[in-house]
C-alpha cells in the first residue's frame, strides 16, 4: 500500500499554513539543538575552547552550548575569575554568531554543592554554609513497661520533630513533647496496652548539597552560582544565556529520609494542625489513618521540595530574563516518593520540565509522558530531555528512533549528551561531535532533523488528547514508608498493583491513543462540562472523554466525587488492576471510598469498567464507543501520534521508532479538506492524499512509514 501520495511537488503557500515550508526545510538558528559541552578532566584555555565551539556549531549544526565543568583535573578553578574569563569568551562568541547558551548550574552533578574547592576538595557550599545543607529524619524507638513512670533521656543531636507514645495494639498515639525538660521525658505509662516511645529528630546529614526543602538555603546557592554569572554577564541574560539548567537533584539522599527542620511550622501554617502525631506513619502502619497520614506528610515534603528548589530557581531565572529547566535523578523509579517526591509536581515550577534519557537499565521512555503531562497540567509549552548520555556509541538509526519517540510523547527540546572538550578522556560515551568518526558525517543531518521537529512542535498551541490518566501519586504516597526493602536509591518500596506506566505504554506505544496524566492537584481544578472532563488552561486546554484510574487504591474524596460526576454526565471511566479502598482524608473512611467506587461498576446507565489485568486487547475494547470517534484511530500497532492545534491549524506528528515498516489506515475524527505533508528527515513539503467519510465524518488516509521514520501532516 502506497502511503505518501504526491499530488504536487510545488512549494506550499506559507500564508495558508501554520508553518513556513522554507523555514521548515532550513529552520532558524534558534531551533538548533544546544548540547551539553563537558569541560572535562583537563585545563581549558580560551583559544582551544573557541576553536571547538566554532567547529561543533559550524560543522555539526549545533545552536550553542551548555558548559559543564567536570572531573577532578578540571582547571581553571570553578567560579574563579580565570574560569569566568574563559566562560566570558564563549558568551561573546555566542553573541556575535547568533548562538545561545544554557547556564549549567554546577561543577559536575548533582546541582547543589557548588563544586569542590580546588586544593583541599571541600565542597564549596558546605564550607560556606554548613547549616544550610541537607537534613535527615532519624527515628528512635524505646519499648515501655506498663504502669511505670518513664524517664527517658532523649537524643540531643538535631531538632526534635515529634515525640509520641504509640499503643501497638490499638494504634493510639499520644503526643509527649510537652513532657520534656532538659532533654528528659517524664511520663506515666498506662497500665494496659503495648506502648512504644518514638522520637523523631531532624539532623544534619553530612551530604554537601543544599537543603533542597528550604528556599532560604537554596537562595544562598542560587545567588552564589547563578548570581555570579549574572554579575559578570548581565547583558547576555535573555539574548544569549536563555535558560538555567539544574542536573539530578533528588530526595534519595540522606538515606531517603530527607527532611528539614522547619517542616512542622510550615506544615501547621499550611493545614492548621500539628503533624506531630502523624510521624509514626512514616515507618509504621498506624491503622485506618495510615493512607491519609502518609499523604499529608509525603505530599507536603514533595511540595516543599518543588517549592524549595525548583521554584526558587524559577523565580530567580524569571527575575533575570531567562527560563529554568533541568531534571531529577532516578526519574525511572516507578514509586517516586523517596526519589523525586512527586515527579509531576517537580515540573510545576519549571519553565521547561525535563527528563534524562540515559544508558543502563533506566527506561526513561516509560516516563516521558509524566514530564510532558506535567507541562500540560501547568500550561507550559516546552518540555526538555537530556538525551544519549552513557548510552555508548549507539547507531545513528537508534538516535533517530529515540528522538522520534520523545517528540511523539511531547518533548520538544532535546539536549544532546554530549560534546567533550577532552575527547581523549570521555567518561560517558557517546562523544557527539565531528571528531567521532561514527557520527561526523551524520550529525549535521541529524541536527537538521531535530531543528525541524523543534520548529514545528515548539510553536505555542494545545495538545489534543481525549484520554486522561489519573497520576496515582496518592496511592504511592499511601503505600510508601521510609527505610523500605528496595533501598533508598531504588525508591524504597514497591507499591503492589502500580501499573500506570504499563497502561500508558499500551496506549501510546501499542494502540496509538494519546493521553495526558492528570495530577490530583490539577484534577480538582477541572470541570465536568458537555459530557467531558475539562482541563481549562489558557493555552493548553484539554477535553477528556475517557478517564482511566490506573492502579488507584487511595484517592481524595473530592476527586472521587468528580469521577462520579463525570460518569453521570456520560464520560467513560475505566479502573485497572485494583479498585480504590483508601482515603486521603481523615474524615472519609476507606470503606466509603471502596463502596462508592464499586457502585459505579453496577450502574445500569453508563457503568464504569474494571480491568483487573489490563492489556492491549481489553483496553482497546474498553475504549470502543459508538457514540464518539477517537481523535486518531488506527489498527497499526507501534505507530506513535501527537496532535497539536497551533493558530487553528491541526498538526499531526506520526512516528515509527520501530525496526519494521508500518503500513496502516488512519482515521482522524476531524474533517480536513487539505492535508499537507512535511518530512522532517528531508525537509520536503507536499500535498497529501486523503478522503472524507461522508457518512461518519472525519478524514481517512493510508500511511506508510519505514523503520525509524516520521512525518508531519498539517491541515489547512
Amino acid at each position: 500500500m502506497k502511503t505518501i501520495s504526491l499530488i504536487s511537488a510545488l512549494a506550499i503557500s506559507a500564508q495558508a499554513l501554520a508553518i513556513s515550508p522554507t523555514e521548515f526545510a532550513n529552520p532558524p538558528a534558534e531551533y538548533r539543538p544546544v548540547p551539553l559541552w563537558f569541560w572535562n578532566n583537563t585545563t581549558v584555555d580560551t583559544d582551544s575552547a573557541l576553536t571547538q565551539l566554532k567547529a561543533f556549531t559550524d560543522r555539526d549544526g549545533y545552536g550553542g552550548c551548555a558548559i559543564l565543568p567536570f572531573g577532578g583535573n578540571f582547571k581553571p578553578e570553578y567560579l574563579s575569575d580565570n574560569y569566568f574569563d574563559v566562560y566570558g569568551a564563549m558568551v561573546r562568541y555566542a553573541a556575535q554568531n547568533g548562538l545561545t547558551m544554557s547556564l549549567y548550574d554546577e561543577y559536575g552533578f548533582p546541582s547543589g554543592s557548588m563544586g569542590a574547592i580546588n586544593g583541599d576538595g571541600t565542597p564549596r557550599f558546605m564550607a560556606r554554609h554548613p547549616d544550610a545543607t541537607i537534613k535527615r529524619l532519624d527515628k528512635f524507638e524505646y519499648p515501655l513497661e506498663n504502669g511505670i513512670v518513664c524517664t527517658q533521656v532523649l537524643p540531643t543531636d538535631g531538632k526534635l520533630m515529634s515525640l509520641v507514645a504509640v499503643d501497638e495494639n490499638t494504634h493510639k498515639i499520644v503526643p509527649l513533647s510537652d513532657h520534656v525538660k532538659d532533654d528528659v521525658l517524664t511520663w506515666d505509662v498506662p497500665a494496659t496496652g503495648r506502648w512504644v516511645l518514638m522520637c523523631f529528630m531532624c539532623v544534619k546529614d553530612g551530604d554537601p548539597n543544599v537543603d533542597y526543602l528550604d528556599p532560604d538555603a537554596v537562595s544562598l546557592f542560587v545567588e552564589e552560582t547563578h548570581g555570579e554569572y549574572f554579575k559578570r554577564f548581565p547583558e547576555a541574560f535573555g539574548p544569549v544565556i536563555t535558560e538555567t539548567f539544574c542536573d539530578e537533584p533528588t530526595m534519595y539522599r540522606a538515606q531517603g529520609r530527607m527532611w528539614t527542620d522547619s517542616f512542622n511550622d510550615r506544615f501547621e501554617a499550611e493545614y492548621g494542625f500539628s503533624p506531630e502525631c502523624l510521624y509514626p506513619a512514616l515507618w509504621h502502619n498506624i491503622g485506618p489513618d495510615t493512607p491519609a497520614a502518609r499523604n499529608y506528610l509525603f505530599g507536603f515534603r514533595a511540595k516543599l521540595y518543588s517549592e524549595g528548589f525548583m521554584k526558587t530557581i524559577h523565580d530567580w531565572a524569571s527575575a533575570h530574563g531567562i527560563k529554568s529547566t533541568g531534571h531529577q535523578d532516578q526519574e525511572e523509579v516507578l514509586n517516586p516518593v523517596s526519589v523525586s517526591g512527586d515527579l509531576m509536581l517537580c515540573g510545576k515550577y519549571m519553565d521547561i520540565p525535563g527528563i534524562d534519557k540515559i544508558g543502563g537499565d533506566r527506561p526513561a521512555e516509560l516516563f516521558y509522558k509524566v514530564v510532558s503531562s506535567s507541562a500540560a497540567n501547568w500550561d507550559k509549552s516546552l518540555v526538555m530531555s537530556e538525551t544519549f548520555g552513557a548510552m555508548g556509541n549507539i547507531p545513528v538509526e537508534q538516535m533517530y528512533s529515540i528522538a522520534m519517540d520523545q517528540y511523539a510523547k511531547g518533548i520538544n527540546q532535546l539536549i544532546p549528551h554530549a560534546v567533550w572538550y577532552n575527547d581523549a578522556d570521555v567518561t560517558f560515551l557517546p562523544e557527539l561531535s565531528w571528531r567521532n568518526h561514527l557520527y561526523n558525517t551524520e550529525l549535521p543531518e541529524f541536527n537538521r532533523f531535530l531543528s525541524r521537529l523543534n520548529y514545528v512542535l515548539r510553536q505555542p498551541g494545545r495538545t489534543v488528547a481525549d484520554i486522561a490518566l489519573l497520576y496515582p501519586i496518592e496511592t504511592m504516597q499511601a503505600g510508601h514508608y521510609l527505610d523500605g526493602p528496595e533501598g533508598f536509591y531504588a525508591g524504597g518500596v514497591k507499591i503492589a498493583g502500580t501499573d500506570y506506566v504499563n497502561v500508558a505504554s499500551i496506549l501510546s506505544d501499542t494502540i496509538c491513543r494519546d493521553f495526558t496524566y492528570l495530577h490530583p492537584e490539577r484534577f480538582e481544578q477541572c470541570s465536568v462540562r458537555n459530557g467531558m472532563l475539562n482541563m481549562d488552561n489558557a493555552m493548553n486546554h484539554q477535553h477528556y472523554r475517557v478517564l482511566i484510574l490506573p492502579g488507584v487504591k487511595c484517592m481524595s474524596p473530592r476527586i472521587l466525587a468528580m469521577v462520579e460526576e463525570f460518569r453521570s454526565a456520560g464520560g467513560k471511566v475505566i479502573f485497572t488492576t485494583s479498585m480504590p479502598d483508601a482515603s486521603t482524608d481523615f474524615s472519609v473512611s476507606g470503606d466509603e471510598i471502596r463502596k462508592r467506587a464499586a457502585h459505579m461498576l453496577t450502574m445500569s446507565d453508563n457503568p464504569a469498567i474494571y480491568l483487573p489485568e489490563p492489556n492491549a486487547a481489553n483496553i482497546k475494547e474498553a475504549l470502543h464507543d459508538n457514540d464518539y470517534a477517537p481523535d486518531v484511530d488506527t489498527d497499526a500497532y507501534g505507530l506513535r501520534c501527537l496532535h497539536k492545534v497551533v493558530e487553528n491549524h491541526d498538526i499531526y506528528y506520526f512516528a515509527n521508532p520501530g525496526d519494521r515498516c508500518i503500513n496502516a489506515k488512519v482515521r482522524l475524527r476531524d474533517s480536513h479538506n487539505i492535508i499537507s505533508a512535511y518530512n522532517p528527515h528531508t525537509g520536503e513539503c507536499y500535498k497529501y492524499s486523503t478522503t472524507t467519510d461522508d457518512n461518519k465524518g472525519g478524514t481517512i488516509f493510508d500511511i506508510e512509514l519505514p523503520a525509524a521514520k516520521s512525518l508531519f501532516l498539517v491541515a489547512e
